[in-house]
């Protein structure tokens, strides 16, 4: 009997070891990965605002023009963004609930960016994270 009772805790501790060290790790990994990959899915709209930007001298209009196709990936789902007229960046998973703002700022001719993302745990370093 006691020992019945020592093998049926033990096999509850290993349940609650995996529900709560396990699985939330294995959450964060696909939430960072989700949000570096909506990040990484600006690059190209990034190039075209500071092309723009550098061409004219200033950031007004320079997102005018840009567009970013909305793209479904089968693990995170559905990435969404819109290209300001100012050049800003916004980007959105409703699925993991993550967002970004990408903001560009034109100093001596040349485009440099800052990252803001929520929430912060999944977002990288560069992006506002911890």
């Amino acid at each position: 009997m006691r020992v019945g009772l020592l093998i049926l805790a033990g096999i509850a501790l290993v349940g609650f070891i995996v529900l709560t060290v396990v699985l939330p790790q294995v959450a964060s990994t696909e939430l960072k990965g989700a949000a570096a990959g909506l990040i990484a899915g600006a690059d190209a709209a990034k190039a075209q605002v500071a092309a723009a930007a550098e061409k004219g001298g200033n950031l007004a209009g320079s997102g005018a023009e840009v567009k970013i196709a909305a793209r479904n990936d089968e693990k995170t789902g559905q990435m969404k963004y819109v290209v300001e007229q100012s050049g800003v960046i916004r980007g959105w998973n409703e699925k993991n609930a993550i967002e970004v703002s990408i903001t560009p700022t034109l100093s001596g001719g040349k485009t440099s960016w800052s990252c803001k993302g929520y929430p912060q745990d999944a977002m990288p370093q560069s992006c506002g994270g911890r």
